[in-house]
């Protein structure tokens, strides 16, 4: 009986030592894009909005492992470019995102004897993404077009993109402590992709004669849209002709606030409150 008593209070000491390490959060903020649809880091009128959750596990008081699942929108249009080549093209589109992460954060002061500090934080995402447009007020998904030319015959290099990938988070936030159980911190997190086809847009344009034999008469129309213009180009670009730019990557990135609530402890400002660090029991010889 002694032995199971001894065994039930490890585990029960153990549970708790790794609860009072658990905070869960909520995060909330924007979300943008950039890459051929955009020619600016930042454009107002294509920010979105984006939501997720969190749950953290402080490795140590200066080092938090956070998994998390974030939703958001992007998107881009030559509309609201300056450049008139890129205006001509006339493109555009919008795609979900929901990813998942994991995530290193190092803070540069312990925020259980400081009010507040910097962190910056990186890891690994796995995302899915599916880029549309809006063709005569109707949502048309662009992968299935092939766009490009991607997976058809006479394009031996332009295969179609899958819609899962992975991608690298990283960036920096600077985090306050309200008290010894909530945190809210701002941070911008950039994500590194291994794609150019968020928009689907990258290299150049097919041959219409291809599009229209293989995926018909909307992957032509959707592909150049410069006709849709007023005084328009009607003209459809020579297969040559660049669409997009594919030695630069696309990428999306997250600004906003990100709440915490650590389960269990205390509740003072500074130092660790009631929250202990339990180790093994020391049993007396």
């Amino acid at each position: 009986m002694k032995d199971l008593l001894f065994l039930i209070s490890f585990c029960l000491i153990t549970v708790l030592s790794a609860a009072q390490r658990v905070h869960i959060g909520v995060f909330g903020g924007f979300a943008a894009y950039n890459g051929d649809l955009t020619e600016k880091i930042f454009t107002r009128k294509l920010i979105n909005g984006s939501v997720g959750v969190s749950v953290n596990y402080e490795w140590k008081d200066r080092v938090m492992l956070r998994g998390g699942f974030t939703y958001a929108v992007v998107g881009g249009a030559d509309r609201y470019n300056s450049q008139p080549d890129l205006v001509a093209r006339n493109l555009s589109f919008e795609t979900s995102i929901t990813e998942f992460s994991a995530i290193g954060e190092y803070y540069f002061f312990n925020l259980y004897d400081q009010r507040f500090s910097p962190y910056v934080f990186g890891g690994l995402a796995v995302y899915h993404f599916n880029p549309y447009t809006y063709y005569n007020n109707n949502k048309i998904y662009l992968r299935p077009l092939s766009t490009e030319g991607q997976g058809l015959p006479g394009y031996p290099g332009r295969q179609p993109y899958d819609l899962t990938q992975f991608a690298i988070p990283f960036g920096a936030g600077i985090k306050f402590a309200l008290n010894d159980k909530i945190r809210i911190g701002l941070e911008l997190g950039i994500r590194k992709l291994f794609t150019d086809y968020l928009d689907d847009v990258s290299a150049m344009y097919a041959d219409p004669n291809d599009l229209l034999a293989a995926k018909g008469q909307m992957a032509v129309d959707l592909s150049y849209r410069g006709d849709e213009l007023p005084n328009g180009n009607p003209v459809y670009p020579d297969k040559t002709a660049i669409r997009g730019g594919e030695k630069h990557e696309d990428m999306y990135y997250f600004t906003g606030l990100h709440l915490t609530y650590r389960i269990g402890g205390g509740n003072g400002f500074f130092g660790n409150g009631n929250r202990k660090k339990y180790g093994c029991p020391v049993v007396p010889l």
